[in-house]
């Protein structure tokens, strides 16, 4: 392989790995708020209450103790089912026992 394959090869890694750091940097710019009653069952991001412990320990879908971080201004207009909707207080719905 040439010198300038080889160049171009590492320049063009480079450029990928920048790309990509760059795309994560603007995600984390992007304000981010507790929404509760949104995440399914094992997908919430820490505790709110009991039946939460912390991230992944949510047992039901749209647990309303279990929170999701979310871009800020999302949260209540999120389409749930059933017309559930998100919350950026903890809910009392969905609450294992």
């Amino acid at each position: 392989m040439s010198t300038t394959v080889k160049t171009l090869a590492v320049a063009g890694a480079v450029a990928a790995a920048l790309s990509a750091h760059g795309t994560a940097a603007q995600a984390q710019d992007q304000e981010q708020v507790k929404c509760y009653g949104v995440s399914l069952a094992g997908e919430n991001d820490c505790a709110a209450g009991p039946g939460t412990t912390c991230a992944g320990t949510s047992s039901v879908d749209y647990q309303g103790n279990a929170w999701k971080l979310v871009p800020a201004g999302t949260c209540e207009t999120m389409e749930l089912p059933d017309d559930r909707m998100g919350s950026l207080e903890p809910l009392d719905r969905d609450v294992p026992s």
